[in-house]
């Protein structure tokens, strides 16, 4: 399908927006009748009014998922059956995807050409891939004496809690509710309130598709209510969570004092992309290099802000960033053209212009944007930054921005590089640009992440895992490995006669 911009704009003056909160197969209102305001970021209006839960309506979702996971109308069909009912869900997906993105680029800001070609397939993808997966993970037979059968076996942990960012709403909520749901749980979701509408609407997807009442429950709310509850509730047996490094702290917290349950955690980053003289092609490293800054507004956790050049290129690669860069400018996201949108709120904007004067008052040399863009438009956008000549002890280069800043640190050695990249508390992703497999891989085994990319930044499928070390996480996502977080392992040990 071609998407027009004039098509566009008619459809979306058109869209009906699903607002309520999705509770045991209905959408209902929260208990206490209470709603917010769900902006366009393009424009800074009102898309609509969107229920506000909280503990109430927690206790309701949570009694709900756990009364269908003990009936079992989930939790003991076959993984062949569930498979069958999570691949039409990802056909329906793919159905509806036109107002699937359409939805997601209103609420989030993110250019048209994103959601349409890329997330809404791509959550498809999620779901069909671990759909395909749970009909072909074996158990396990243990070595033991010929009197013993001893049989390693996985389960469905129970109600999983999951609560999502607002960067990419739809493809982080069926991260969530594909794996969960494929190893049969229930599962009750807290999308974020800055961009709640896809998660709410997928949930009658699911619901057409055969998910039973009860088994996925969507409550949009915020943070220190719904969110909280969740975290607290000792009904819960596990949280999943995508997010800032602070709030993941918070989620620690709740499950220490509730009942342990298990916390997931995907948070920030602040990840290096290593650019060694001897790569051969400066101009793909330094346009990919861009791309992943600045790519959905910068707000990638995994975004390669932190991009340093060895000195005796700096000045050549900096200008080739400059160049690259040109395409990056914030346009209306309904426009099929533009591939830089809206960053999510005015709070997040503002928050990132005030890193913006940070790197100024530091010290760092302001060499392109800093600045608010397209005021006129009552909207929230922000140009693409760069600053040169950061030092990695300033706030710019040690804190998650979440915006379109890039920093470039400039270093003489290998190892002088290794030694500054890993000088972080986060441990998401990494990235080394080099001609030589030598460097490539002792670089890549140096580096303390969970992803290191050689001569790209920011990839990954579906088939391999993300997640990160130290601050920036605890799990996997992605692959089979991702599965076990949503599993119970348990041996039954038979004595034979």
């Amino acid at each position: 399908m071609q998407l027009k911009y004039a098509s566009l704009k008619e459809s979306s003056a058109k869209l009906k927006f699903r607002h309520q909160a999705f509770i045991n197969g209905k959408y209902v209102n929260a208990r206490s009748g209470e709603t917010f305001d769900c902006i366009n970021p393009a424009t800074g209006k009102v898309l609509t009014k969107v229920t506000s839960c909280d503990h109430e309506d927690v206790n309701l979702a949570v009694k709900a998922a756990r009364k269908a996971f003990e009936s079992g109308v989930w939790s003991q069909r076959s993984p062949n059956e569930r498979k069958n009912v999570l691949l039409k869900f990802a056909d329906l997906i793919e159905q509806h995807q036109y107002e699937l993105a359409l939805l997601e680029t209103l609420d989030m800001g993110k250019p048209i050409r994103d959601s349409y070609e890329s997330d809404v397939p791509g959550a498809a993808k999620c779901v069909r891939w671990h759909a395909e997966a749970i009909d072909k993970i074996y158990g396990q037979i243990a070595p033991t004496a010929p009197n013993v059968v001893a049989m390693i076996t996985r389960e469905p942990l129970g109600v999983i809690g999951a609560v999502t960012p607002w960067n990419y709403p739809l493809y982080l909520a069926c991260a969530k509710i594909a794996p969960a749901l494929a190893t049969g749980n229930s599962i009750v979701i807290k999308p974020a309130e800055q961009s709640p509408l896809t998660t709410i609407y997928v949930a009658q997807l699911a619901q057409e598709a055969g998910v039973p009442d009860g088994v996925l429950n969507v409550l949009p709310g915020f943070g220190e209510t719904a969110g909280q509850a969740l975290g607290l509730h000792p009904d819960v047996d596990a949280v999943s969570f995508t997010g800032s490094t602070e709030v993941g702290k918070l989620f620690l917290r709740y499950s220490a004092e509730s009942n342990m349950k298990r916390i997931f955690l995907e948070c920030g980053g602040k990840s290096p992309n290593i650019v060694l003289a001897d790569y051969s092609n400066l101009d793909k490293a330094a346009q990919s290099s861009i791309a992943g800054v600045f790519s959905n507004q910068g707000q990638i956790c995994c975004a390669p802000t932190r991009l340093l050049v060895q000195e005796n290129i700096r000045e050549e690669f900096v200008d080739k960033l400059i160049k690259h860069s040109k395409d990056f400018q914030p346009k209306d996201p309904l426009d099929p053209k533009t591939i830089m949108g809206a960053v999510v709120s005015e709070t997040q904007m503002d928050r990132i212009l005030t890193y913006v004067k940070s790197g100024e008052s530091s010290g760092a040399n302001l060499v392109l944007g800093g600045a608010q863009a397209r005021k006129n438009s009552g909207g929230y956008f922000m140009e693409a930054t760069i600053f040169d000549n950061v030092k990695n002890n300033m706030k710019i280069a040690r804190e998650e921005i979440f915006g379109p800043v890039l920093s470039v640190l400039p270093f003489k050695t290998m190892e002088e590089a290794i030694k500054i990249a890993n000088d972080t508390h986060y441990g998401l992703a990494a990235s080394v640009w080099t001609s030589d497999i030598n460097k490539a891989h002792k670089i890549a085994k140096a580096l303390r992440a969970g992803v290191v990319s050689v001569n790209t930044v920011d990839t990954g499928d579906i088939t391999v895992t993300f997640g990160g070390y130290k601050q920036s996480g605890i799990g996997r996502e992605g692959s089979l490995l991702g599965l076990e977080n949503y599993t119970e392992v348990k041996t039954t040990w038979i004595e034979l006669s």
